[in-house]
């Protein structure tokens, strides 16, 4: 950094040669300038900063006029406030207050209460001198209210408020316990006059207006909920919240939590996602933006977009009765379209008996009686559901069977049977198990009387595909039809010259005509023709076609 000494005027080179200097510096090429104390200055400092003025200057490159100056810190005291120095003195002396007869302040400055004769004159009531003393204290200890504050103080506070606490405590106790009596006393006093109007022949009743008196006297003193009342000057004063409610932002302490917004106080997410939104005590103010008549009030503000779209002026804000009337309207006429909608459709197409919906009690088969199972599933307590049954017979087992048909499959005579003798025939009497013995007994030597078969020969792909061309070439011979390449004019093909010629002159004939497809369609028609193309048809086809037909008639390779 130049120093703000070097005011002469620099040459060009020198000049040149600073810049260059400074712009290593900032580059980091060059060595940082060092201020007196062998501190770095940063080189990226604007000028303005780093060159001190005239008054303040170094001599060289420093930055101490940007620092604060370093003050000797003392330990500072507190004087003694309202203290006396000692015993007051015994008559007036020359030069002290003429108002309290203290030395150590002048009548001006006084601060005991202005008397009609001073000490000076009365020689009476001299208060003792205070204690003085010179602190000199710095900027902060000036505006510091704390100085000199003794924290035992505190505790004795404390303990006055606390001493206050229970005295009024001991009061409010007092005051229930002589309440308490005189409604004792009160009861007693209605019972006894009571008991005498009941006695008197017309009927009076004594004490109405006293007992009447009593009740509003207690209700005057009662509290009011959510309210602080004081019952002399009936001032009342809401609550704005209650204070033991936990704040929102601490419902969830994870940073990745919903967002809490300082500034109004709202948080839209859901702090608990993990509990469901009737469980958890705040579920963020979106949820209570759906619950409630919020709802109500957007789909109105939603009609009142949607109606001034349409050319009607409606606005929710200037004149919400009109909005709320015309949308009650809106909803009473989507009513009644809806149901002639629906009449219009039922007298044309029918079916309202599907409309018809089950009883709640059947849909879901709830019942009042009570049925305890056990772990197993067992009936323990109750009568057990009856099962549902079909129009068919259940559970029915004639001949002595134990099981129902069907309730066995054989797999070696793909048969079914009965589960309990294994016997595939319907009307067969239930031998039991010995039945059961028998069948497999009977499978069993079956199976090793029957011969043993050779596996089939596994043939090759060539091998199938020579037995398929062969047999279709029979089934071919026997329906009289050839399926072979020839019919597709492939091969050595021979051909019968009058057909031929013939063919020629009607594929001729046919590329001058116009309606190609038609004409040939008709003339199918006329003579009784299946559709089928004959080998002649073919080749006149093949010896009539155009050499431009042909997509590589012109085509020419341009690289030979």
């Amino acid at each position: 950094m130049a120093s703000s000494s070097a005011v002469g005027k620099l040459s060009r080179e020198d000049f040149r040669r600073q810049k260059d200097l400074e712009a290593a510096r900032k580059a980091g090429t060059a060595p940082a300038e060092l201020d007196e104390k062998g501190r770095p200055i940063n080189p990226h400092i604007p000028q303005y900063i780093s060159k001190a003025p005239w008054y303040l200057d170094q001599g060289g490159p420093s930055l101490d006029h940007q620092r604060r100056p370093e003050e000797e810190r003392k330990e500072e005291g507190w004087y003694a406030r309202g203290q006396r120095a000692g015993p007051a003195a015994t008559k007036f002396r020359k030069g002290a207050c003429e108002n309290c007869g203290a030395m150590t302040h002048k009548t001006r400055d006084c601060l005991e209460r202005p008397r009609k004769k001073g000490a000076r004159w009365t020689k009476k009531d001299i208060m003792a001198d205070e204690i003085v003393q010179n602190i000199e204290l710095g900027y902060d200890a000036k505006r510091d209210r704390w100085n000199g504050y003794d924290p035992s103080e505190h505790k004795r506070v404390y303990e006055e408020y606390q001493a206050v606490e229970e005295a009024r405590r001991r009061m409010k106790e007092d005051e229930i316990d002589n309440q308490t009596a005189t409604d004792l006393s009160a009861v007693k006093k209605v019972a006894k006059v009571g008991k005498e109007g009941k006695e008197k022949d017309d009927g009076e009743f004594g004490s109405s207006d006293e007992e009447d008196e009593d009740e509003e006297k207690y209700a005057e003193g009662a509290d009011q909920v959510g309210q602080k009342l004081d019952t002399k000057t009936r001032i009342t004063v809401r609550n704005l919240r209650i204070r033991e409610d936990t704040a929102k932002y601490l419902l969830n302490l994870d940073p990745e939590s919903a967002y809490y917004d300082p500034k109004t106080r709202s948080m839209r997410e859901n702090p608990l996602a993990h509990l469901a939104p009737e469980d958890a005590v705040f579920a963020g103010e979106n949820f209570l933006r759906t619950s409630g008549e919020a709802p109500d009030v957007q789909k109105l503000q939603l009609f009142a977009w949607q109606a001034e779209q349409r050319g009607n002026d409606v606005d929710l804000q200037a004149n919400p009765t009109q909005g709320e009337l015309m949308h009650r309207q809106y909803k009473e006429k989507k009513e009644q379209l809806k149901d002639t909608t629906k009449t219009s459709l039922l007298s044309k197409y029918g079916g309202e008996q599907y409309l018809e919906k089950v009883p709640k009690e059947l849909l879901t088969g709830q019942t009042e009686e009570y049925v305890e199972y056990s772990a197993s599933g067992q009936v323990i307590k109750g009568r057990e559901k009856a099962k549902v049954r079909s129009k068919y017979p259940e559970d029915e087992y004639p001949n002595n069977h134990t099981s129902v048909w069907g309730s066995w499959y054989d797999i070696g005579t793909s048969s079914w049977g009965f589960a309990c003798c294994h016997s595939t025939i319907r009307a067969s009497y239930c031998a039991g198990s010995a039945a059961i013995e028998a069948a497999s007994a009977a499978s069993v030597q079956e199976l090793l009387a029957r011969p043993r078969e050779e596996p089939a020969p596994v043939k090759t792909l060539a091998e199938e595909h020579t037995e398929r061309l062969a047999k279709e070439g029979e089934e071919a011979a026997r329906s009289g039809k050839d399926y072979s390449k020839k019919r597709l004019g492939e091969g050595d093909l021979t051909f019968d010259q009058e057909k031929l010629q013939k063919a020629i002159q009607e594929e001729r004939k046919r590329k001058k005509r116009d309606a190609e497809e038609d004409e040939w369609e008709s003339k199918k028609r006329r003579t009784g023709d299946t559709g089928e193309v004959s080998e002649e048809q073919l080749e006149a086809y093949r010896m009539n076609r155009l050499q431009r037909e042909d997509p590589m008639a012109n085509y020419r390779d341009e690289e030979l």
